[in-house]
């Protein structure tokens, strides 16, 4: 029974202390006076009753009514029941004003009110929450105020707080309703009768005519909610409410805002009623006043309600904190939740199914909306009823998120009080949801530590919830798939939650008395002032009612007590990722027989399956099963092992621990915690070694919650052995090997642990005083054994082996070897206990004391908690305090003389470390250090794809001059005799990362680097144990220094051969030898290097770049553009160039671009530097000095007719001086290809300026405008196309002059070009009609208008020449019919209107300038008639940049991962790399098309050394046959790419100074454009793919001078250029790439193309679209076994070495060697295991002569020869035939080219033609056909039939059962075989027989089956080793003839 209410307060305006603006309250009175003793008086009532502030108002408000809910210090809520109503007072501002002056603070002329009304407050305060009860109470006393009733208010308010009602309905629920309830009561009621009656009752009057029942629940623990929790859902909806839900639960601030403050508190009873069964323990404020809003900042947690009239104060207040509170307000409906705030969500199927359920309850309708035939209604529940749906939802889901819990308490003590824990790990383990969010918060929540000390006990009150959890969670589960079962399980839920909240529904009335409305009621004059109470008669009330209720009979009521039952236990459920693969059979059958192999001491058979055991222990399942096979191995707890079963044991109990997370929630660290004391080895007298000191660096052992999780589950199962030994000794032993059954252990068959407590608890009244202190102490005692047990436990894993080495306080790692990141334990351990054991104890030891200080403070931490929680006495645990330094300390004296006959074993066998083979002059900077070779993202070495794992491999790290090198062996046994080596070039690091790896194998490694190369390379390195971290970090600094060397002359390809002895010598772990040190000797002898290398040179001075322009810098990041203006005096000769000024000339005319030009036509040189004047081009010297442009080349290209001078003022005009040059004229329409870099901008505005715009004067711009398009127009002159006279319609001599072809083919060509420019420019528009009319309509039209060619001499004056561009006379650029415009003939309407795209014109431009969209936006185009401007979208360098990165992770990815978003194909489509070469194809394509209709083109973009370079390279590559030659291509990248200046150490960060510019692979991404059109067209280059990759390769290697510097100003300046070729010293090195190329091609044939045969004049268009590109297999491929192929001599070398190894001494003769070869794509070199047919016959041609002791031919001459052969013996014979010799294994089918494959014309045979010969002309459909044999070993022959001594029609008979068949037979005697056809005519041959293994040639019978009618003595056999052959010749002398011949093939051999 409790009071009704506690007291009863009247609080008012505090008139006396008005001061300032705001009005304070203070209470009038209070009853009782004095606090009662269970319950004290809350402080600041006054406050919550006026939460805006006391103030007083001018108009009387209506009453009010609101509960507040205060919290007293010990967590008691008392509601406060606030009725205000406000009553007028006499304005105090007036009579001032009347008696005094006007204040200084009020304002003058504000008219005052004469009367303003102060509220006053009626509360109760009550520990129950009766909202309705209190609000009738309040009303009735006001009421009884208002219309001044009879009856004394004292009485009321004492018959009020005398009342007392029962808290719950206790056992009253079976039983009929009380019949006095619906008595009739009298009105004056007598409170000594309510005394008496009402005590189990619940109607209650206070005496003035007034009756209320008051419903209490039946049972107390389920929370009241009325209708609030639907209203909180009306006005927030389910989605809102649920974050509110998980927000509570996970502990986040959440603060709700309303106008209402009735609704504040129903809002926050809601969320806590939604909570049920956990309970709230934050600060909980429903309504918070104003003056309280500080309260807000707090940093802990809380639900708190405020008035939306403080919103901006509380804004204010949350955004100045770091706004982590969760605003909702209830009346705009809104959850806000800040952007710093992450809400852990339910579980996903959870919070699906509670959503669903929610909106079944909210809004039934929604399911039927859609149905045609809607039911008559559906109308949601009542509130009442709605709100318990919604409780009952809330209720199902905590069934299902706590479902099973009871199976993981631990009951650690039962008496005197039940002490229970809970197991969370095995709890999230058993439901798989370790990894989920929200459970873990709830777990770890102060929410749920009250629910399991509330609910923990095994005997108590049960309620609804215990009820669900042990019934109800099967029919959870079997239901949750259906919505329909759970909404009607749902709505049972509801039912009892109904029901216990209104247990009588049918008692309902209420009598209430309420104020009269009268019609004065408002009127201030009718309202007498609230009286004050006479406290002496209401006190008289409350002793009168004390003095009754102690006279009157204790109300017993009978606690219906029990036992809580468990529900069904947690099933293994599979994890939510269906680990069922773990689970295989076949899994677990392995690791039972590695350990029966282990302990039967077959050491072999174990050491085979270890590899797979060790892969099969990363499942649950198999790690299980290990435990339970080593656990049988266990005697009398030891197991002695001898040192290879201990090694192999250990081994697969780290691999087991490694995989187990550190809460071990799935128990198998729990587990194996027994063995790893019980398995051991001896290691000498009297010493031996326990498993744990082998298994100490796993993070659960230093997890303070595992150890007090296996302690609390072990001092279970000894309490409950203590009890069932009480109860009787037989069941004792059972429950033994019960112990390990898992973390609440007792299965279901015995009697469980909290069933047992549950007994005891009941008998515990029962039993007298020294039996129950018996058990007690009998209890402390087993805690108190189990305290000490599980210190020296602790001390076993806590301590290492080698003490000194103390690793618990290693950095953060737990220690020197491993990289297992134990920051939480080391924190925890290091600062755990304050106080250090030596002071207790007697041990000292110097060296050790740090790690036992820091063991000893977590062991006592340990102890403080275990046994402060289980209730062990305070001398018991002093006892432990000072028992712990000891035993920790014994401990490690044991594990001292361990460690030392430990070291005395033979140590570990490691791999040797094998050296790598170094090129001549690279020399090793640091020696090999020991490491591992982790796997990356890479699937293929790893095992994934089917067999054994090349990588992890154990070897060592090499750092060179030239490359950084791997080379070991793999890890695991079954190839542990492969070699692995990773390699790469030092200059192509892009990226270096360190990392810690932790590896499952035996040690663990502490940290690694991730080093990743351009070469798409990547080596993941963790550096061995016995490896200094000292030098780990000079090896990054060595790495550093040779990858960003200060200058370019610090490069590999200059030190190489030159430098001294650098070598880092380093003893294993020598900690004494220090960085300075090293770093002296070597800076000593990098300086003795540098001085040699300068010792010629003058110093080094960069160039000066002066007057830097800022276009540029806006448009690039990592450019600077420059002008170079610099007057001529500024550089000499002197200091730029050493030689003397005809030297240097001598050298640049002798370079292989002037022989280029003049192979083009493009104009001589002769040696007096006069020129020709007929020519239309001249070879111009004026960039000799590099004056006019640092960056060109020293000989350019420009039009005959422009002077030196001039170019010198045009190039200004343009970006670094790049003007335009000419580099390639197409031969046959004259059209030629120039290169720029794109005009400045002040130029292109000058340059695409209206003329018609005034101008002031001949301004200086104005005439370098003028200069430049004469410069175009010379250029334009120069072509046959262009004739003089301005009559001529251009078109027409276009025709007339070059177009050979026939008008329908040309109409065909120009609308592609229409449409390939559209795709550049990327337009929009549609091609319109007139498009299709100028090339139809305009052709005739054209053709007759052209006049005759006039001559190149008879030219107009200049000005009419210059008049016909500058003329007045212009149209429109966008016009189409611009046709007409040369010709005088007026225009057409135009057609088409201005939405014509620029290049649709009838007449195609002269010269079109391929420019940069984002340069040309300055200026407006004019329509020139001349040259058209084509504004392309180029790539800048950045995008490379990036895409180049993205492209690298795509292909070399860094870890593996099974994201969707991280697979090969969509990395490399985000990387963008392909749509990169796509823009660049299209643009060269293009640009072919424009040169190969007769239009000049002038590429004009970036800078001009970039994509400008690419494009133009492309063009000549596609256009000119000879550019796909070796020569050719050598040439092409010389001239395009180095001479003119393409930036390859900038781009390639070859130096310090270019470090931060990072790598930009321009250069590749050509090389990646050759790439795709030799796979389009594989015939017409003479080099193969692999001189592309080895290219790619080498031009990040740094190993040849070629690709270094930027330009050949710069080469000059070093020496580089022109390097005299007596120079080299070194015959080894190549300085040259293309030296070494040359030397290489005539060695092997590896950089030819077997299948190159070109076409004449063959111009290719390669298609472009990405659907056409194939991913370049230079990416993505490698080969383990030796490392990159394109250091060829280094390949060879290994080889040769790997074939000595594997000749054996003695010819093995006893087994048979297989000559089958396992081929792993990624180990072996596919190209050498399988070469192409080719290549593998000029090998065996090769041994061959090696065996006879012939000179070796070279392989060129050999394959020109038989190239030769074939012509010859295809013109012989008259029909096409191909020898399948020369026809690689390539897959033709899809290859374009207009005659790619020939069919034969003659219908023999199906041959196929690869065109060697160029008078076939035939069909060019491929065929897959059967090469023909006829001339397979062309190598020895001239004509086929020289080879057939004897040929002629023999029966054979087949083998067994088949029978005979006539043959058609050729004896081979150059062969030495015999051959068989099916015919004559056959080309393929059925079989051959050797006749090397013929024995004897025998006259035979006829046999079964054998020709009819043929005499016996024409049947002959052939015997060979293998079989014998029946043959049958026509006749008798026939087969005479045969076997003569064969035998004197037989006795000539």
């Amino acid at each position: 029974m409790a009071r009704l209410a506690d007291y009863f307060v009247v609080v008012g305006y505090d008139l006396d202390k008005r001061g300032g603006s705001e009005g304070q309250g203070h209470i009038l009175q209070r009853f009782p006076e004095k606090d009662w003793e269970d319950n004290p008086f809350p402080q600041g009532i006054e406050l919550f009753c006026q939460p805006n502030g006391w103030q007083l108002v001018p108009e009387r408000e209506r009453p009010s009514f609101f509960v507040s809910v205060l919290t007293d210090i010990n967590s008691e809520r008392h509601y406060c029941a606030c009725f205000t109503f406000w009553e007028g007072l006499d304005n105090p501002q007036v009579q001032k004003a009347e008696a005094s002056e006007v204040d200084e603070d009020e304002v003058p002329g504000l008219v005052q009110p004469t009367q303003v009304f102060a509220p006053k407050s009626l509360v109760l305060v009550s520990r129950l929450d009766h909202t309705e009860v209190f609000r009738n109470c309040l009303g009735l006393i006001y009421a009884v105020h208002v219309d001044s009733l009879s009856v004394p208010l004292e009485t009321v308010i004492g018959n009020l707080l005398t009342c007392v009602i029962p808290v719950a309905g206790g056992s009253q629920i079976n039983e009929s309703p009380v019949c006095s309830l619906n008595l009739s009561v009298p009105q004056a009621l007598a409170c000594d009768w309510l005394l008496g009656c009402f005590q189990d009752q619940r109607t209650i009057t206070l005496g003035a005519g007034d009756r209320q029942v008051i419903q209490t629940p039946i049972n107390d623990t389920l929370p009241v909610s009325g209708s609030s929790v639907a209203h909180l859902f009306r006005q927030l909806g389910i989605v809102n409410v649920l974050y509110l839900f998980c927000a509570a639960l996970t502990e986040h601030k959440i603060l709700f805002l309303s106008s209402s403050y009735q609704r504040l508190t129903d809002a926050c009873r809601a969320l806590l009623a939604i909570m049920f069964p956990l309970k709230y323990s934050f600060t909980y404020v429903p309504i918070l006043p104003g003056k309280l809003l500080e309260v807000l900042s707090t940093p802990t947690p809380f639900i708190i309600g405020v008035n939306s009239f403080f919103r901006s104060e509380t804004q204010e207040l949350v955004g100045s904190m770091t706004l982590d509170v969760i605003i909702a307000d209830l009346d705009g409906g809104t959850v806000t939740i800040p952007e710093c705030v992450h809400i852990s969500l339910l579980p996903d199927p959870l919070l699906q199914q509670t959503q669903t359920a929610l909106s079944m309850v909210l809004d039934p309708e929604l399911e039927i909306a859609d149905h045609a035939f809607p039911p008559s209604s559906t109308q949601p529940s009542t509130l009442k009823i709605q709100d318990k749906e919604i409780r009952a939802v809330f209720l199902w889901l905590f069934g299902q998120l706590f479902h099973g819990y009871r199976w993981c308490l631990h009951i650690i003590r039962i008496h005197p009080e039940p002490v229970i824990r809970f197991h969370k790990a095995a709890f999230l383990g058993q439901r798989a949801l370790t990894e989920d969010d929200f459970l873990m918060k709830v777990l770890d929540g102060m929410a749920f530590a009250g629910f399991i000390s509330e609910r923990g006990p095994p005997y108590r009150l049960t309620d609804l919830f215990d009820d669900l959890m042990a019934n109800q969670v099967e029919r959870i589960r079997q239901e949750e798939c259906s919505p329909h079962k759970v909404m009607n399980h749902i709505k049972e839920l509801a039912e009892q939650l109904f029901k216990n909240e209104n247990p009588y529904p049918a008692v309902a009335m209420h009598k209430v008395q309420r104020p009269a409305e009268s019609p004065g009621h408002n009127d201030p004059k009718n309202l007498a002032i609230f009286p004050l109470l006479d406290d002496v008669t209401v006190q008289l009330f409350i002793d009168h009612a004390a003095a009754k209720l102690q006279t009157a009979p204790p109300v017993v009521k009978a606690e219906l007590k029990g036992m809580v039952p468990s529900g069904p236990p947690l099933g293994d459920i599979v994890d939510r990722h269906g680990h069922v693969l773990a689970n295989s059979a076949r899994r677990l059958e392995v690791v039972r027989n590695c350990i029966t192999y282990i302990f039967d001491n077959k050491m072999l058979e174990a050491k085979k399956l270890m590899p797979a055991v060790l892969r099969a222990l990363k499942g649950r399942a198999a790690r299980v099963c290990l435990t339970q096979e080593l656990n049988q191995h266990v005697l009398q707890n030891r197991a002695v092992l001898d040192d290879q079963q201990f090694d192999y044991i250990v081994r697969m109990m780290n691999c087991t621990l490694q995989d187990c997370s550190h809460m071990d929630e799935h128990g198998i660290a729990a587990i194996l915690l027994p063995l790893v004391t019980a398995f051991c080895r001896k290691l000498g007298a009297g010493i031996t070694q326990f498993a744990y000191s082998c298994v100490q660096e796993h993070m659960v052992w230093t997890n303070m919650q595992f150890w007090e999780a296996m302690f609390y589950s072990d001092v279970q199962n000894h309490i409950r052995a203590l009890y069932l030994e009480a109860d009787g000794g037989e069941q004792s032993t059972a429950s033994r090997g019960q112990q390990e059954s898992g973390p609440a252990a007792g299965g279901q068959e015995q009697l469980g642990a909290l069933e047992l407590a549950s007994e005891q608890s009941r008998l515990w009244p029962t039993l007298s005083k020294e039996q129950q202190s018996e058990r007690v102490q009998k209890e402390e005692s087993t805690v108190f054994s189990q305290a000490i047990h599980y210190a020296n436990r602790m001390s076993y894993l806590l301590l290492p082996l080698d003490t000194s080495k103390n690793r618990l306080l290693n950095r953060s790692g737990i220690g020197d070897v491993e990289s297992v990141s134990n920051s939480y334990v080391t924190n925890s351990i290091a600062g755990s206990m304050a106080e250090s054991y030596d002071t207790e104890s007697g041990f000292e030891d110097a060296e050790s004391s740090d790690v036992a200080n820091s063991v000893v403070r977590f062991i006592n931490r340990f102890v403080d908690k275990v046994c402060n929680e289980s209730g062990v006495t305070n001398e018991h645990l002093k006892a432990l305090h000072t028992m712990i330094p000891d035993i920790v300390q014994m401990h490690i004296e044991t594990l001292d003389a361990v460690h030392r006959e430990s070291k005395r074993l033979p140590p570990i066998q490691k791999p040797k470390l094998l050296r790598p083979i170094l090129l001549a002059g690279e020399e090793l900077v640091m020696d090999g250090m020991r490491v591992h070779l982790i796997s990356d993202g890479r699937e293929e070495a790893t095992g994934a794809l089917g067999g054994p794992p090349l990588l992890p491999a154990e070897g060592a790290i090499f750092l060179t001059t030239y490359r950084l090198i791997f080379k070991g062996t793999p890890n695991d046994p079954l190839v542990g005799e492969q070699v692995v080596t990773r390699s790469f070039p030092i200059a192509s690091l892009t990226k270096e990362k360190r990392i810690s790896v932790s590896l499952s194998m035996d040690q663990f490694i502490q940290e690694g680097l991730q080093l990743r190369s351009c070469t798409f390379q990547l080596l993941k390195i963790a550096f061995d144990e016995e490896v200094a971290s000292d030098l780990a970090e000079v090896f990054r600094k060595h790495m550093h220094k040779l990858r960003y060397p200060q200058h370019v002359q610090g490069t590999f390809a200059f030190t190489v051969g030159q430098s001294g002895k650098t070598l880092v010598e380093h003893k294993t772990k020598d900690k004494n030898q220090s960085i300075k040190t090293l770093s002296k000797n070597l800076v000593k002898s990098a300086k003795r290097t540098i001085g040699r290398q300068y010792a010629t040179r003058k110093k080094y001075s960069p160039p000066t770049w002066e007057n830097r322009s800022s276009l540029q810098s806006e448009l690039d990041e990592d450019e600077l553009s420059v002008t170079e203006e610099l007057d001529q005096g500024s550089l000499t000769l002197s200091s730029t160039i050493r030689s003397s000024d005809r030297q240097t000339m001598s050298n640049v005319v002798e370079r292989a671009c002037c022989r280029d030009y003049q192979r083009l036509g493009l104009g001589t040189l002769s040696n007096s530097l006069t020129r020709s004047k007929n020519e239309p081009f001249r070879i111009s010297t004026v960039n000799r000095m590099y004056t006019v442009c640092r960056s060109y080349p020293g000989l350019l290209i420009v039009p005959q007719s422009i002077p030196d001078s001039t170019i010198q003022r045009i190039s200004r005009c343009y970006r670094q001086n790049r003007f335009p040059v000419v580099c390639w004229r197409n031969s046959r329409t004259k059209a030629v290809l120039l290169r720029s870099a794109g005009l400045h901008a002040k130029g292109v505005v000058g340059f695409f300026k209206s003329p018609n715009a005034p101008s002031a004067g001949p301004s200086q711009a104005d005439s370098t405008s003028l200069e430049q398009e004469k410069y175009m127009q010379a250029i334009i002159s120069s072509m046959p196309s262009y004739c003089e006279p301005s009559g001529r319609n251009t078109l027409g001599g276009f025709t007339s002059t070059h177009m050979s072809t026939s008008d329908s083919s040309d109409k065909l060509r120009q609308p592609k070009i229409g449409a390939l420019m559209k795709q550049v420019m990327g337009g929009k528009e549609d091609v319109p009609e007139t498009f299709s009319r100028g090339a139809l309509g305009q052709r005739a039209r054209v053709i007759s208008l052209s006049q005759p060619r006039v001559s190149g001499k008879a030219k107009n004056p200049p000005g009419g020449k210059w008049g016909s561009i500058r003329g007045s006379g212009r149209l429109s650029a966008y016009n189409p019919e611009v046709g007409n415009r040369l010709s005088s003939k007026e225009s057409p309407q135009p057609n088409g209107g201005p939405s014509e795209a620029l290049f649709l014109r009838q007449q195609r431009a002269y010269l079109y300038i391929i420019g940069d969209k984002t340069q040309l936006k300055g200026g407006k185009q004019d329509s020139f008639q001349q040259w058209e401007v084509v504004p392309i979208e180029v790539c800048d360098v950045r995008q490379v940049k990036n895409s180049f990165k993205k492209l690298m992770k795509a292909c070399v990815p860094s870890s593996a991962t099974s994201e969707p978003s991280m697979t090969f194909h969509r990395c490399l489509e985000e990387s963008e790399w392909m749509c990169l070469l796509h823009r660049v194809l299209q643009v060269s394509v293009l640009v072919v098309e424009l040169l190969d209709t007769g239009s000049s083109v002038m590429v004009s973009l970036e800078d001009g050394w970039d994509v400008t370079t690419q494009v133009v390279s492309l063009v000549q590559l596609l256009s000119d046959p000879y550019y796909r030659t070796f020569d050719g291509f050598r040439l092409l990248v010389e001239k395009e790419w180095l001479s003119f200046g393409h930036r390859f150490s900038h781009r390639g960060a070859q130096t310090l100074a270019s470090q931060s510019s990072g790598f930009t692979p321009v250069f590749l991404q050509f090389l990646d454009c050759v790439h795709q059109i030799h796979l389009q067209f594989p015939m017409e280059f003479e080099f193969s793919q692999y001189y592309l990759k080895f290219l790619a390769y080498h031009y990040v290697s740094n190993r040849f001078r070629t690709f270094l510097l930027d330009s050949d100003y710069e080469r000059i300046e070093l020496g580089v250029l022109y390097e005299e070729k007596g120079e080299r010293k070194n015959p080894q090195v190549c300085k040259s790439v293309w030296d070494y190329i040359d030397r290489l091609n005539k060695k092997t044939p590896i950089f030819f193309n077997y299948m190159f045969s070109p076409e004449d004049e063959e111009v290719l268009r390669p298609y472009s679209f990405i659907s056409n590109l194939k991913v370049w297999d230079f990416y993505i491929e490698e080969t383990l076994s030796e490392g990159p192929s394109y250091d060829w001599e280094l390949v060879q070398r290994g080889r040769q070495e790997r074939l000595a190894e594997e000749v054996p001494d003695k010819p093995d003769t006893t087994t048979p060697k297989s000559q089958r070869h396992i081929v792993w794509p990624c180990y072996d070199s596919r190209s050498r295991v399988v070469p192409d047919a080719i290549t593998k016959l000029l090998q065996d041609l090769q041994s061959l002569e090696a065996e006879l002791g012939l000179p070796p031919e070279k392989w060129k001459d050999t394959w020109d020869k038989i190239k030769a052969n074939q012509r010859v013996e295809a013109k012989l014979e008259n029909r096409p035939s191909f020898n399948s010799s020369l026809l690689m294994s390539s897959n033709l089918s899809h290859q374009r080219r207009s005659q790619g494959v020939y069919l034969p014309e003659s219908g023999v045979g199906s041959s196929i033609n690869l065109a060697m010969d160029r008078e076939i002309s035939t069909t060019s459909t491929p065929v897959a056909g059967r090469p023909s044999t006829s001339t397979l070993y062309s190598q020895f022959q001239s004509t086929e039939s020289e080879n057939r001594s004897f040929e002629g029609i023999l029966f054979k008979k087949g083998a067994l059962l088949k029978p005979w068949k006539p043959r058609w037979f050729v004896l081979d005697k150059t062969k030495h075989q015999l051959r068989y056809y099916e015919t004559r005519q056959d080309k393929e041959c059925k079989g051959v027989i050797e006749l090397a293994e013929v024995e004897s040639v025998i006259p035979g019978t006829p046999t079964m089956g054998a020709p009819k009618n043929i005499e016996e003595k024409a049947f002959f056999d052939l015997k060979t080793t293998k079989r014998v052959y029946n043959f049958c010749a026509q006749d008798s002398p026939n087969a005479q003839l045969w076997m003569d011949s064969i035998q004197s093939c037989l006795s000539d051999a």
